[in-house]
């Protein structure tokens, strides 16, 4: 069935307002605000529905209802970022009339400082992420400026035994000092599995299911 005519020619006028270069800047700040909340509704959906379903107790309704919420939050907080930090780049840019490396620092300063400031659960996951990712990036770059000595052998395994070694030591005696979705995967694992009753709870469930 085609179009209504009225139809294909706002369509028209709106692919020739896009096409235009004068409203790339804008336009590409819109665009940020809408790929910033799709990504991160595929982010978030998925780990939140594993995670409720595999660790929250609460009714069918509860979980949903905690899915919806996680979900909704990243996905406008990722949003809200994405439309500040393009925004506030092309706003620099404006002004001093070319782009600066020092323009996406004080546009991400300040988008990180309005949007992501809230210490709550997804703020603290979304920057623990990027956390260990700038980590990695700074050592590179050190690396590959002459700041940092390239190491003469893989420091790989070592990174991984120290990390895995601090995150069980705080597990075991500073439990508090961990995120609660960590605390509860590294209980699943390492408490829930020295508890048994018989083969059920053994080998099928993590543990027993309330009599009848």
């Amino acid at each position: 069935m085609a179009a209504p005519p009225q139809l294909r020619g706002l369509l028209l006028a709106v692919n020739a307002l896009l096409r235009k270069r004068r409203y790339h800047t804008a336009l590409a700040v819109i665009k940020g605000f809408r790929n910033g909340a799709v990504y991160g509704a595929k982010i978030r959906a998925p780990h939140a529905l594993v995670m409720t379903f595999l660790f929250r107790s609460g009714s069918l309704r509860e979980k949903l209802r905690a899915i919806l919420k996680a979900t909704y939050t990243h996905s406008s907080n990722l949003a809200c970022f994405v439309f500040t930090y393009k925004g506030l780049c092309a706003l620099q840019s404006h002004l001093q009339g070319e782009t600066h490396p020092v323009h996406s620092f004080l546009a991400g300063f300040l988008g990180g400082l309005l949007v992501f400031r809230e210490n709550n659960n997804i703020n603290s996951q979304i920057n623990m992420y990027l956390l260990s990712r700038v980590l990695f990036a700074l050592c590179r770059l050190g690396v590959e400026k002459g700041y940092i000595p390239e190491p003469k052998w893989d420091p790989f395994p070592l990174f991984t035994a120290l990390v895995w070694g601090l995150v069980l030591w705080l597990f075991e005696y500073h439990r508090p000092t961990l995120q609660p979705s960590l605390q509860s995967s590294m209980t699943y694992l390492y408490e829930d599995s020295n508890v048994w009753h018989d083969i059920s709870d053994f080998l099928i469930y993590n543990k027993s299911r309330p009599s009848e």
